[in-house]
């Protein structure tokens, strides 16, 4: 049995905002405009299966868009019903809500909380970065919307994850950015770098380019590292930790071969990855071919191994490669003096990994000798 999760759209593309950089709004040509959101007998079918088909003790349901929320509580409730009839005995569901906030109230709060969900908003750290690029459909400004949304979930005893983009504007505010997020005490921040390409190839004027991205990531670990250890995570530098320490990644694009994360449509249709939705990548729909057998597939297998065995040279003899792997295909696309392709912000990550791994280390083996981590950041700040 192929070890695998999901990641379901029950709206499918839907959303109630205009996000001048979403990359999923190229899924809307394959969705039926008249399948508002994932019917019953999809729900019950997708439950059942990957129930029944995964092998981990905690099975995990990630609820993603689009917007999720635009589904309904009724439906929420109605996944945990079905999720409560087809769970095998020794296993527990895990369930995880990504949302941009809107449609948060005391409602969701409440169902959110009593059920256990994990939960992430998207916030781009200040108002002016969030509401440059973060708009609803009629162009009115949403920062307060997400704030909101986070304040009261703090308020119910859940600390979301942040997940910020990072486009070229956030890249020149990084500290502003940073503590905007860091001062809201969730506890966990994640950077998602913003790359898009035109129909000719070239990129956006939002995209973050590899030099702005490697100078900020530098200053946020800067701030990291000497001021919030152990207060505060964020994804990319615990998982170069993680790697550091010898064990495997927790998340794809740090991973030697990618392809156990599908995506599963509204319609039911199973699609290779969240960054992979179009018709080429679609391996077929879970109303006519069990999950298991679609991600044990050779044409699924042959997509995750493709991230692994498509690098190029260059990266291949790279001292960082047993960390980043290549990082994600979607952006493999910079050419190379031997006329293949790698990852766009390559340099920005080895300018992060030059700068940040040799105090990583230095801060892991400090904690391992029994050093208390406000006297790691103390001595860390004159290095630094």
């Amino acid at each position: 049995m192929t070890d695998f999760v999901t990641m379901a759209k029950p709206v499918g593309s839907l959303c109630n905002m205009n996000c001048s950089y979403c990359y999923y709004l190229k899924a809307d040509n394959l969705n039926d405009p008249s399948v508002y959101r994932m019917d019953d007998n999809v729900l019950d079918t997708y439950i059942r299966t990957y129930l029944q088909n995964s092998s981990q003790d905690t099975v995990s349901f990630t609820w993603h868009g689009g917007e999720p929320t635009l589904a309904g509580l009724d439906f929420f409730q109605k996944v945990l019903q079905l999720q409560k009839k087809y769970l095998p005995s020794g296993k527990k569901c895990w369930n995880s809500l990504q949302t941009n906030g809107v449609l948060i109230n005391e409602d969701w709060c409440r169902f959110l909380k009593e059920n256990n969900f994990d939960v992430g908003v998207s916030l781009d750290g200040t108002r002016y970065i969030h509401d440059l690029h973060r708009n609803d459909k009629a162009g009115s400004e949403t920062y307060e919307h997400a704030l909101n949304a986070v304040k009261q979930l703090k308020q119910h005893g859940i600390d979301p994850d942040l997940l910020c983009t990072v486009t070229e504007e956030t890249a020149q505010n990084a500290r502003a950015v940073y503590t905007a997020l860091r001062r809201l005490d969730t506890g966990w921040i994640q950077f998602i770098p913003i790359v898009v390409r035109r129909a000719d190839g070239s990129v956006t004027e939002e995209s973050v380019t590899a030099g702005s991205y490697g100078k900020f990531l530098k200053e946020i670990f800067r701030e990291w590292i000497t001021k919030d250890l152990g207060r505060v995570n964020v994804q990319i530098f615990a998982e170069t930790a993680l790697v550091l320490s010898g064990r495997p990644s927790n998340v794809c694009w740090f991973a030697e071969t990618c392809g156990n994360v599908c995506v599963v449509e509204k319609d039911g249709s199973v699609y290779s990855c969240d960054h992979f939705v179009d018709q080429k990548h679609r391996i077929g729909n879970l109303m006519e071919t069990d999950l298991n057998v679609l991600m044990d597939s050779d044409v699924q297998k042959q997509f995750g191994n493709a991230k692994r065995d498509s690098l190029c040279t260059e990266c291949r003899e790279c001292e960082w490669l047993k960390i980043c792997r290549g990082c994600c295909p979607k952006d493999r696309f910079l050419e190379t003096e031997t006329n293949e392709k790698k990852y766009y912000l390559c340099e920005g990550l080895r300018m992060y990994f030059s700068y940040a791994v040799p105090l990583l280390r230095e801060a892991m083996k400090m904690s391992s000798s029994g050093i208390r981590q406000s006297d790691i950041m103390k001595a860390l700040r004159k290095k630094c």
